[in-house]
């Protein structure tokens, strides 16, 4: 599987697939389902959706909810639990881990057996506005980790050039994708970065 491109995370808001699906016509590497409350027929609609277009998907917070509907993997933040425990019951599915500003998370959670480290957010977020900032430094100090390097947090096509020479491989983007007036067309500008 390969981790490079433009990660999709799903907004909090009722009746996103639509959105979702243009998003994915336009080309996504992976999709992380996020959901404050737990849904399991939502989420398993997500993981099926996403099976159309062969693209990865992982749940937020939520080894066990990933496990239920068949997901590809998990992403877990500081207080999601244990992350050896969750490496042991996902077997070899993914396994994201958000690291925030700090080089000393992602050495720990690589050490626990994290597929990939997310740092943010990045730069000022409408989503998470109290979010800590993380400096492009952290890419290249974290280069040396040898897994791909999310970013998120308030990135758009903008300014995810500067994220990508930094060393970012995914660019998790949720307002700048799912609020775009031609989310299809979005999804395409992200993809022609990488390209």
């Amino acid at each position: 599987m390969k981790l490079r491109g433009l990660y999709a995370v799903t907004p909090e808001t009722p009746g996103f697939e639509p959105k979702l699906r243009a998003a994915l016509e336009g080309g996504l590497a992976l999709v992380q389902y996020r959901s404050k409350k737990r849904d399991a027929a939502r989420a398993a609609g997500v993981v099926k959706l996403c099976r159309e277009f062969g693209v990865p998907v992982i749940v937020n917070d939520d080894v066990g909810l990933a496990l239920e509907v068949g997901a590809d993997g998990a992403h877990l933040g500081r207080d999601d639990g244990d992350l050896a425990a969750a490496r042991k019951r996902l077997g070899k599915r993914l396994l994201g881990v958000s690291c925030y500003d700090r080089i000393a998370l992602a050495r720990e959670a690589v050490a626990a057996g994290a597929d990939y480290v997310a740092f943010g957010s990045v730069f000022a977020s409408p989503t998470k506005p109290a979010a800590v900032r993380a400096p492009l430094e952290l890419f290249e100090e974290a280069s040396g980790l040898k897994v791909p390097l999310a970013a998120i947090g308030g990135i758009t096509v903008d300014n995810a050039p500067e994220l990508l020479r930094a060393g970012a491989s995914l660019l998790a983007v949720i307002s700048d994708l799912f609020d775009a007036p031609d989310i299809r067309a979005r999804a395409r500008q992200y993809g022609r970065l990488f390209a």
